[in-house]
């Protein structure tokens, strides 16, 4: 594990992870849970760096059942999805708390927002240059390069038509 830069704290039985532990990979996100033959196996909880996590019953070390919750305490829900769906792209501390003043809008979802450079976007795990089409953490190490469908959602707000197939005939 430490060669992959993951560690994991907890039961073991003959080398491998069995019982309650946690187990943390290099991304810094968190499984504290119960484990099996190595793997997750059971209740466990998946903790994300920005403060989200995933709630799940596993098996053979894969999510059989499970929620997701938002850091801000929005929890995703599968069917009747309603919140910042077509255009409305408001916070869900807006919906929770009501709008801010005119002139006091929200940029993002924490007030005061966080410091990032001039001409970047904040986007929930990091920020985004669209020069460079990085999305970098926070504390300023590299995340990922954003693709076509990213850089899109996040300067323009939505995703990019997909070209029409030229062997669909209407």
């Amino acid at each position: 594990m430490e060669l992959i830069g993951s560690s994991y704290k907890g039961d073991t039985k003959n080398g491998r992870m069995e019982g309650k532990g946690e187990y943390t990979f290099p991304t810094e996100t968190t499984y504290v849970g119960e484990t099996k033959d190595g793997m997750f196996y059971g209740k466990g909880v998946l903790h994300f760096p920005n403060g989200s996590k995933y709630e799940a019953i596993w098996e053979n070390g894969i999510a059989k059942q499970g929620s997701f919750v938002f850091a801000d305490g929005l929890q995703y829900q599968e069917k009747d999805w309603d919140y910042c769906d077509g255009c409305d792209r408001c916070f869900y501390s807006e919906l929770c708390n009501g709008l801010r003043p005119a002139g006091e809008s929200h940029i993002t979802d924490l007030h005061p927002p966080r410091v990032i450079p001039d001409g970047c976007y904040d986007c929930g795990d990091g920020f985004y240059d669209p020069s460079t089409r990085v999305v970098t953490a926070y504390t300023g190490s590299f995340l990922r390069n954003a693709d076509d469908t990213e850089h899109e959602w996040i300067v323009v707000g939505t995703e990019p038509e997909k070209p029409e197939d030229p062997n669909n005939i209407h």
